[in-house]
């Protein structure tokens, strides 16, 4: 993948990532004020916003998330199968987006119910806390996602490893095939060849 590319990838990914954690954000604190609220219109309100936001905002952003964080991965060194913090990374945010995809319908079904009649205390209590839970556990995972993205702990998969001595072993056939007057340095040719996982390791050694 092309630099501007690569660019314009890593910041449509960042900005539907970081829009995504608000609009749960947002959503988790609507669901909570429709649990909590004594006030009918309140309640029918805070609802009716969290069925616009599931829809409008939280779907469109987490799939938009996944897809460029997908593209992401398969066109960088890092690769989608290599690291573990990569791998565990889209694994959450698959689980969050599944976890809030299967309650878009208890969503609508609440704001339905609330635009029909007053909730009381005790109406469709079971799925409002429900709503709170799951609201709340994907909030979980996505800012854990992030913190992974941010720290990029060590660890390589049996893949990664794999691929990485493969990789070692094209560089020293091809250091050993090339001819010095042609070379312009063996320090520059392994530090551009480098994998993100050898320049990290350069870096805390």
């Amino acid at each position: 993948m092309k630099a501007g590319m690569r660019k314009l990838v890593l910041t449509t990914h960042l900005t539907c990532s970081v829009g995504w954690i608000g609009a749960v954000a947002g959503f988790l604190a609507l669901v909570i004020a429709g649990l909590a609220s004594p006030d009918p219109p309140a309640v029918r309100s805070a609802y009716f916003a969290a069925n616009l936001i599931i829809w409008i905002v939280i779907v469109p952003l987490s799939f938009g998330s996944l897809l460029t964080g997908l593209v992401q991965a398969l066109g960088t060194p890092w690769g989608l199968f290599r690291h573990y913090w990569v791998l565990a990374t889209f694994l959450m945010n698959i689980f969050a987006t599944i976890a809030l995809l299967e309650h878009t319908q208890p969503v609508g079904r609440i704001a339905r119910a609330a635009a029909e009649m007053t909730l009381s205390s005790g109406d469709l209590r079971r799925e409002r806390i429900q709503l709170v839970v799951i609201a709340s556990a994907a909030l979980v995972l996505l800012l854990a996602a992030t913190a992974l993205s941010v720290y990029k702990p060590r660890g390589l998969t049996p893949y990664g490893r794999r691929k990485l001595q493969e990789r070692r072993r094209q560089r020293l056939g091809s250091s050993v095939s090339t001819q010095p007057g042609l070379a312009s340095s063996p320090t520059q040719t392994r530090r551009s060849r480098a994998h993100p996982e050898e320049i990290n390791r350069g870096k805390t050694s």
